[in-house]
């Protein structure tokens, strides 16, 4: 965080930067193959690396309510080898050639890449077209089994044995009704796990593991008729698959505030306060990160000098939008210093929203939340990796792989008197509110609003 304010400070001390004068282009084209496959490339000739990206669109939210955790599982799975590379190929044979790769598994979609030379591009896009096309011959019961203990260990580490990992649990169905595809975890519960068998994790790679639901984006010192050439002759022959009916639930609304409380092996209290607000790309989405980073995002953000610098209630408070494909949600959470209970945090957060929303942000605090969102935004693209992974959630988000500048643009016309708004629409509007308190301690736990508190 020092880093982001020392770069922010520089972007005031600048005035307009050459990246406002001339604006990010990063330029792809788009390509379909027959099957359905489509292909972005990305020229950048500056060093010798390549990176693949690939996204299914699939994530959790593709699963259905006693059969969750397939997307996180077959994240997994498609590490475990496939007809022509069979285990450990994969990863092996990347790594001889100074390649990495890795993959992550969200409610939208699925995410695999490999980054290294650029001569390793023909190796990458052969794995990947193995696994594709060739990884269900080579699926059978051990490596579902395996790869199932792997799963539930690491949903052991990240929930159940992880201090305050049981909100991750408690939050999705408070946020959003039993049918909504958010209203699970990604990483699925441990009884849909177990009752996973061999022949669900091979229809849902059917359903979903197929060209026409992905998009691979080929970055780095490359040409586009040889990635094509490439693409064209390893992916060819793999199937289309049959067409995807896609949700499209309405964000959810509260009309009252709802209290949950959970008692964990923890020392301190935590408070965790969520918000429905909007999707990803949807008119406020920009407005409300902005906020986020006036409330907690400085040391002289308002949440973080209140609660942990002035009234030292606080170790750490930290808030922030989270904003997906279908729907989206603000999240503030804040852990109680020893001797403090959490309605002491709730009436200062409370009562920092209110002043917020009364008064709005000052010029200052608006520059310095834009120029550290904007220095952000560019570390996250100075690597072609960085860039694969954007053009690929561009083109999902907005059918278009360069929405750079677009993006930017977005954050750099939030006004004050946005910030104001979406805070009063949404931060005061009816909430989540999450307790968890030490075993044995609910009387450390958050409190229902009070009347002065009403929005």
């Amino acid at each position: 965080m020092f880093r982001r304010l020392l770069i922010a400070a520089a972007l005031v001390a600048l005035g307009p930067s050459a990246v406002a004068a001339q604006g990010i282009q990063v330029p792809a084209t788009v390509d379909t193959l027959p099957n359905g496959l489509r292909i972005i490339v990305h020229e950048d000739q500056s060093a010798p690396i390549v990176s693949v990206n690939t996204w299914y669109h699939t994530g959790s939210g593709s699963e259905k309510p006693g059969r969750t955790g397939f997307a996180h599982l077959f994240e997994h799975l498609m590490f475990m080898g496939s007809e022509h590379a069979p285990y450990p190929m994969f990863d092996r044979a990347l790594e001889a050639v100074g390649a990495n790769n890795n993959g992550s598994t969200t409610e939208d979609r699925t995410n695999y890449y490999e980054t290294g030379p650029v001569n390793a591009l023909p190796l990458m896009l052969w794995l990947e077209a193995d696994r594709m096309g060739w990884l269900l011959p080579t699926m059978d019961e051990a490596k579902v089994d395996a790869q199932r203990d792997i799963v539930k260990n690491e949903r052991r580490q990240s929930y159940e044995n992880q201090p305050y990992g049981l909100v991750g649990d408690a939050m999705p169905p408070l946020m959003y009704p039993p049918a909504h595809p958010y209203s699970w975890t990604v990483i699925g519960s441990m009884a849909d796990l177990s009752a996973a068998s061999l022949q669900d994790v091979k229809d849902f790679f059917r359903s979903y593991y197929a060209p026409n639901n992905a998009v691979i984006v080929v970055a780095g010192a490359v040409r586009r008729d040889s990635v094509l050439a490439i693409a064209r002759q390893y992916f060819a022959a793999i199937p289309r698959g049959p067409a995807i009916d896609r949700p499209e639930p309405s964000q959810p609304r509260f009309t009252a505030d709802t209290l949950v409380t959970l008692e964990d092996r923890v020392q301190l209290p935590q408070l965790h306060y969520n918000w429905p607000t909007t999707r990803a790309w949807g008119d406020d989405d920009a407005a409300l990160s902005v906020a986020a980073y006036m409330l907690t995002g400085a040391k002289n953000s308002r949440l973080t000098q209140r609660l942990v610098y002035n009234d030292q209630s606080a170790v750490f408070v930290n808030a922030g939008p989270d904003h997906r494909k279908l729907a989206g949600e603000f999240g503030i959470v804040a852990r109680a210093r020893p001797g403090k209970a959490l309605p002491e945090l709730q009436r200062a957060i409370d009562e920092e929203l209110r002043n917020f929303a009364e008064t709005g942000p000052t010029d200052r605090e608006l520059k310095q939340a834009q120029n550290a969102i904007e220095a952000s935004f560019l570390r996250g693209i100075e690597t072609v990796q960085g860039k694969a992974d954007q053009l690929n959630e561009y083109y999902y988000q907005i059918g278009t792989p360069d929405g750079f500048q677009r993006d930017l643009d977005r954050f750099r016309a939030v006004t004050a008197a946005d910030v104001q708004r979406v805070v009063r629409q949404y931060l005061l509007a009816p909430r989540a509110i999450v307790s968890v308190v030490p075993m044995g301690k609910q009387e450390l736990a958050a409190e229902p609003r009070s009347k002065g508190m009403t929005p």
